[in-house]
């Protein structure tokens, strides 16, 4: 083992993990009206309705499997009765059809920043920086589930065996680094890519994945008033006026010493 590996898989998740808590912490406690997620539905919408419900529900389904494929060990899985390849199977073909969402999803909020100059305009260099990030650890992750997943054979590679258990260690402080010097080149790319998003994570609009109140799904939508031409303009309703001769050949004096009284 050398010292290469053990900064790639002992010290550089360990960087990314503490930059990721230190700078939410810090995000919190100093920009806490940045905290959001920046929208730019007000200057286009229509690309928008499509793009984001398509990214935002393919990564829960994303994120999920990540969970469970990374925290529940295989002895749990064979103790319920599913076997190595059901499980392989019941893991790729939904984590694949979740990840063409997330991608599809992603690829329409890209091209809609480019191609709108107005949401083009409100992209800071920390979305862009986001969005480099975040495509990265999507696209190796996704190029890996489908290169070692999909056609690998009926078993696949079995990650449960190597990655899971490397990460399991790795957070209760018993880093094994030579497990995952051993993984597929594909997986250490998506790896890599996964901790540098999570370092870059507070610094970014991601920070508003916290915020997600619990009836998001059922929250109304946000109003957007417009200016209707055929609006009549509002009748003014004034508490006191100024008693006028109705005599238009008065004089200056006399109307200048006409009595004021409340309507």
């Amino acid at each position: 083992m050398n010292y290469f590996d053990t900064f790639l898989w002992v010290a550089f998740p360990w960087l990314a993990i503490a930059a990721f808590f230190i700078g939410i912490f810090w995000r919190w406690r100093s920009d806490q009206f940045g905290w959001t997620s920046h929208s730019t539905q007000i200057y286009e919408s229509t690309l928008l309705r499509i793009s984001s419900p398509m990214f935002h529900w393919g990564m829960v389904f994303v994120i999920i499997g990540h969970l469970m494929g990374l925290a529940i060990p295989k002895s749990w899985t064979r103790a319920v009765g599913i076997s190595d390849v059901a499980y392989h199977w019941i893991a790729t073909i939904p984590g694949t059809i979740a990840g063409v969402a997330v991608i599809i999803g992603l690829v329409g909020l890209i091209y809609r920043r480019v191609v709108n100059k107005s949401v083009f305009l409100a992209t800071s260099t920390s979305d862009k920086i986001m969005y480099v990030m975040l495509g990265l650890a999507i696209l190796t992750g996704f190029f890996a589930t489908v290169s070692l997943q999909l056609f690998g054979g009926a078993h696949g590679y079995d990650y449960r065996e190597t990655i899971s258990p490397w990460l399991r260690q790795l957070l209760i402080f018993n880093a094994q680094p030579e497990i995952m010097a051993a993984a597929p080149w594909q997986f250490q790319a998506h790896t890599i890519a996964g901790f540098a998003l999570i370092a870059v994570w507070p610094f970014t609009r991601l920070v508003h994945a916290f915020s997600a109140p619990v009836g998001y799904t059922t929250r109304p939508y946000v109003v957007y008033r417009s200016r209707d031409i055929r609006t009549q303009p509002m009748r003014r309703h004034v508490a006191w006026e100024p008693v006028r001769s109705s005599n238009r050949s008065s004089s200056p004096a006399e109307k200048d010493e006409a009595p004021w009284s409340g309507a």
